[in-house]
């Protein structure tokens, strides 16, 4: 009878060293920080209210009726976007400058120092410096800006609903000084472009007349064009003349030569004619009665000159027309801050929110345990 080999039975799986090593570094590096992080978070860390505020800039849209006028409302920005401004807006609140106003008024240093050094992830030391202030600022103040509406919606955080209110309340008041004072920086630079245009203008449409006057003084005709008119009347009271005389002339056929009549109308006809070629000469030769100037070259020069002062007065008048629009522009704001949410009062804590970061911190430490794992049996294989 052939005997029958069997196999030992395997025996139980057994804990390992190297299993008992992951497990340590499981508890190490995914269950101790998971503790210690939610001993902090709910027994250390102080409760955070938030207020929000939402505003953006506004700009007039309607142009005033001198800049309608005058056609100067793209000229003068009027109905223009207000997103570059609302962008300038979005940077003070970040700004070193806005912190320094807020912690003069409320001395947020002190508020977000009470909870030193119980809570140093959620406080400031109380000797912090300005600089690490606006860090921690920018913490505690988040800001959502949307580029395409130019709409800022803020959020700020602290320790006590009705400081965080106050500090909401507090940024707005000072955007709209920020706001106020851009307005004041366009308006003097409006009206100082404005006054300098209206004074070239000024200076230009001066020295237009002034050449025009000089113009009439050399040459002693007021209007060429109406000087012109008047020797085409004459020429043609002339020519009418000499038509006139043709005609009697005429009439005499047939009348003896040696008749006194017919010697003084030849001779008044001869006296008209040589009249009209001098009239018709004095339109293209030199005439020495204005400064040796033909008519041609008189009228160019004065048509020059008339053109200059009608484009003068033309400039003066728009310049006018912007000065005034910036005048009445100056008066008034073109510039607010539109506050579509007013300041919240918080009526509970949802800061800081703890399931969520406990959450994000059991997460991460495992994707760094797991990585960890991952290395050692990487290495032990190789090895």
């Amino acid at each position: 009878m052939a005997e029958v080999e069997v196999r030992p039975l395997v025996q139980p799986a057994r804990m390992k060293p190297r299993h008992r090593g992951l497990l340590l570094g499981l508890g190490l590096v995914v269950v101790l920080p998971l503790v210690l992080a939610a001993a902090y978070l709910w027994i250390l860390a102080r409760d955070q209210y938030a207020s929000t505020v939402g505003f953006t800039v506004r700009q007039e849209e309607a142009a005033s009726a001198g800049a309608l006028a005058g056609g100067l409302a793209q000229v003068l920005g009027v109905g223009g976007s207000s997103g570059s401004n609302a962008r300038v807006l979005y940077e003070f609140i970040q700004s070193q400058e806005l912190v320094e106003l807020v912690q003069r008024d409320l001395d947020i240093r002190a508020h977000y120092a009470q909870g030193w050094p119980m809570d140093p992830v959620f406080s400031i030391w109380p000797d912090a410096t300005i600089e690490e202030l606006t860090r921690f600022w920018l913490r505690m103040v988040r800001i959502s800006y949307d580029e395409g509406s130019g709409l800022i919606e803020i959020e700020v955080r602290a320790h006590d609903p009705q400081f965080a209110r106050a500090m909401a309340e507090r940024l707005v008041a000072e955007s709209q000084t920020m706001i106020n004072q851009l307005n004041d920086t366009a308006r003097r630079d409006a009206m100082a472009w404005a006054q300098q245009d209206m004074d070239q203008s000024v200076a230009r449409l001066r020295t237009a007349r002034e050449a025009l006057t000089a113009f009439r003084a050399s040459t002693q005709i007021v209007d060429p064009a109406a000087d012109i008119q008047g020797r085409m009347g004459i020429l043609t009271s002339l020519q009418e003349q000499l038509a006139q005389a043709l005609v009697d002339l005429d009439l005499l056929t047939g009348v003896d030569d040696s008749d006194p009549r017919r010697r003084q109308l030849a001779r008044r006809i001869e006296v008209i004619r040589d009249r009209i070629a001098q009239e018709r000469q004095s339109f293209a030769a030199q005439d020495v009665t204005i400064s040796d100037t033909d008519y041609p070259t008189l009228i160019a020069r004065y048509e020059s000159l008339l053109v200059d002062k009608e484009v003068a007065e033309a400039t003066y008048r728009a310049a006018q027309a912007q000065l005034d629009a910036a005048r009445s522009r100056a008066e008034r704001n073109t510039l607010y801050l539109a506050t579509y949410i007013r300041p919240t009062l918080a009526q509970k804590s949802e800061y800081p929110d703890r399931p969520v970061l406990i959450l994000l911190a059991g997460f991460f430490l495992l994707m760094l345990w797991s990585v960890l794992a991952l290395v050692y049996y990487s290495l032990r294989d190789r090895g």
